[in-house]
C-alpha cells in the first residue's frame, strides 16, 4: 500500500509589540509575577472597550507582504465564540471572512540525500490575520488545581495558515524554521518556539496512491484530518508528525482509516500523540463581526509599510553569493543568524579600508578588492564560518555581544592574507581577541607570534631538522612523499607553529632533490 502524507500547519506568531492587542499593558508575556499586567480590557470587565494596537496591525502587514499575499484593501474584527476558563470575555477577538491577507507563499530549498543538488519548496498560504492570545492555565498536579495567569491574555498574535502543501514532516520543520528567521529579519517577532513565541499546530491525512494499467498514478480520497497540538520545538514537530504518519498507516492497514476529525496532543516525554477531542469546525465557534472595533481602511497604511521592508534572507543569500563570492553553503549558514550577516558585512566594508592602506599593494580601494576578492572571501568564510560561529555558540553569545570588533577582524583577515600568521598562530590569535577584545597586531607582539617568512633564517632552521633526521630524509629521497609532512612539522615545532609551513614545504623539497 502506497500511503501519501497530506499535511497543513496553523502557526501562531507571538509580535514583540510594548503593549498588548486592544489596551495599554506592557506586552511582557510570562517574564512578569502572575496576574500583574493586566487590566479591565485584557480581563474581560463588563463595560471596558478594546482599541486596536496601530503596532501589531503594521506589524501583520509587513509579514503578510514578505510572504507575498494579497493584502486586503478592507478587514475586520470578528467574535470567535467558545467557553473555557482561560478566555474571560466567552469569546477571542480574532479575524473571520476577512483577514488582512490572503494567498501569499513561501519557498525554501531542501536538501535529500539521494540528490546532489538542493530541491526548491513552494508552500502556499491560505490567509494571515491578527487575533488576541487567550490566558495560560497553570495546572497543579498536586493539589488537583488549576490557576489561571492573565498576564498572556490579550498577547497580539499573527496567525499564519498554510494550504495543505507538506507531503514530509521534514518539509514542515524546514518550513518552520525558514518561517522563524523571516519573522526576525522583519523584527516583528522573536519566534522562539520554547519561548512560546511561535506555535505550531499540523493537520494530517493520509491517502493512497494506485497504480492503474497504464501506470497512471490515481489518488485515492483523504482520510479525515488529525490536528496535532502540544509541539514546543523544531524537532517535535518532525517527531509528532513521523510518529502519526506511522500510526495513520496501521489503521489503514487494517482497512480502518479515520473517518472523525480529531485533535491528538504531542506527548515529549512518551514520544507519541494521544487523543484530546474532537475537532470544532468554523460553524461551532459562532463568528460574528466584533461591534466595539471598526472595520479598517488598509490602502494609506499599506504604503508607509511596503516602505519599510527590509531585505529578504532568500533575497540576502542570493547577494551575499553573487557579490562577496561566498558559497551557496556559507552564505546559508552566515545569513540565517541576522546579526552574523551585518556583522559579516561591516567586517567586508572594514577589509576593503585595511586592503587600502596596504603600502605593498598599488591600486585603488574597488580595484585591490576585486583583484584579491577570491582569496579573501575564501579566508573570511572559512575563519568566520568554521572558527569565530564556534566560539560564539560555546560561549552562547551573538555576534554583537562578542569582543572581535568587524575592524579587529578585518585586520585579522589581512594579517592572514599576507602571511604574516598561519593557521595555528592565527588560531592562537583570535582566541587572545575573543577573550580580551586584544586587537589582533597587539596579540602578535605580546605573545611574539609573527609567522617566520624571511628565507634565510627558515633555511638555518631547516638544515638543522634534516641533520637531526637522516632516516626520515632518506625515506622521503627513497619515494615516501607523506615523509615531506613529518619534516614539515619538525620544523613548526622547532619555530613553535610561527613558519610559513608552505614555504617550509617548497624549501625542503628543492633541498632534498
Amino acid at each position: 500500500m502506497n500511503l501519501q502524507p497530506v499535511i497543513g500547519l496553523e502557526i501562531h506568531v507571538q509580535l514583540k509589540t510594548k503593549s498588548k492587542m486592544f489596551c495599554s499593558c506592557p506586552n511582557a508575556g510570562d517574564s512578569a509575577p502572575p496576574n500583574t499586567n493586566i487590566c479591565p480590557v485584557c480581563t474581560g470587565q463588563p463595560g471596558a472597550l478594546p482599541v486596536l494596537n496601530l503596532g501589531a496591525l503594521k506589524f501583520g502587514l509587513l509579514a503578510g507582504l514578505a510572504l507575498n499575499c494579497q493584502i486586503a484593501e478592507f478587514s475586520k474584527f470578528d467574535r470567535k465564540n467558545y467557553f473555557y476558563p482561560d478566555l474571560p470575555k466567552g469569546y477571542q477577538i480574532s479575524q473571520f471572512d476577512q483577514p488582512i491577507a490572503a494567498g501569499g507563499y513561501l519557498t525554501f530549498r531542501i536538501f535529500d540525500r539521494e540528490e546532489k543538488e538542493p530541491r526548491e519548496i513552494k508552500i502556499n498560504l491560505t490567509r494571515i490575520h491578527l487575533e488576541e492570545d487567550a490566558a495560560k492555565l497553570v495546572h497543579d498536579q498536586k493539589n488537583e488545581s488549576s490557576l489561571v495567569d492573565f498576564n498572556r491574555s490579550g498577547t497580539p498574535l499573527l496567525e499564519i495558515v498554510t494550504e495543505p502543501d507538506f507531503r514530509s514532516p521534514e518539509e514542515a520543520k524546514i518550513f518552520l524554521q525558514e518561517l522563524r528567521l523571516l519573522m526576525r529579519y522583519l523584527d516583528v517577532s522573536d519566534a522562539d518556539m520554547e519561548k512560546g513565541q511561535l506555535r505550531c499546530d499540523a493537520n494530517i491525512s493520509l491517502r493512497e496512491i494506485k497504480i492503474d494499467k497504464k501506470e497512471r498514478p490515481t489518488l485515492s480520497p483523504l482520510s479525515a484530518k488529525t490536528e496535532i497540538k502540544n509541539m514546543n520545538s523544531f524537532r517535535s514537530v518532525e517527531r509528532a508528525l513521523d510518529y502519526e504518519i506511522k500510526r495513520q498507516t496501521e489503521l489503514w492497514k487494517k482497512g480502518q482509516p479515520p473517518k472523525f476529525q480529531t485533535t491528538r496532543g504531542w506527548n515529549d516525554e512518551r514520544q507519541m500523540t494521544e487523543e484530546q477531542r474532537g475537532k470544532e469546525e468554523a460553524h461551532d465557534y459562532r463568528y460574528m463581526p466584533e461591534t466595539d472595533l471598526p472595520p479598517l481602511n488598509l490602502k494609506k497604511l499599506l504604503k508607509e509599510v511596503k516602505n519599510s521592508l527590509p531585505e529578504l534572507p532568500a533575497a540576502k543569500r542570493e547577494r551575499f553569493a553573487e557579490e562577496y563570492g561566498f558559497t551557496s553553503a556559507d552564505a546559508r549558514i552566515i545569513v540565517n543568524d541576522k546579526e552574523l550577516s551585518e556583522y559579516t558585512e561591516e567586517v567586508i566594508s572594514e577589509l576593503k579600508d585595511w586592503l587600502d592602506n596596504l603600502p605593498e599593494i598599488e591600486g585603488t580601494a574597488e580595484e585591490i578588492w576585486n583583484k584579491n576578492k577570491k582569496r579573501l572571501i575564501k579566508i573570511l568564510s572559512g575563519w568566520l564560518v568554521n572558527r569565530f560561529v564556534k566560539l560564539l555558540d560555546d560561549s552562547k553569545i551573538t555576534a554583537r555581544e562578542s569582543k572581535i570588533t568587524p575592524e579587529n577582524f578585518a585586520e585579522f583577515i589581512t594579517l592572514i592574507y599576507q602571511n604574516k600568521l598561519n593557521t595555528t598562530t592565527a588560531q592562537t590569535v583570535l582566541e587572545m581577541m575573543f577573550k580580551t577584545g586584544i586587537d589582533p597586531s597587539h596579540a602578535i607582539e605580546e605573545k611574539g607570534l609573527e609567522q617566520i617568512d624571511n628565507s634565510d633564517e627558515l633555511e638555518k632552521i631547516i638544515d638543522k631538522v634534516i641533520k637531526n633526521n637522516p632516516q626520515q630524509v632518506a625515506e622521503f629521497k627513497n619515494g615516501k612523499e607523506p615523509i615531506l609532512q613529518f619534516l614539515v612539522g619538525m620544523v613548526m615545532r622547532e619555530t613553535k607553529g610561527r613558519a610559513n609551513a608552505q614555504k617550509v614545504a617548497e624549501m625542503i623539497k628543492i633541498k632534498l632533490n
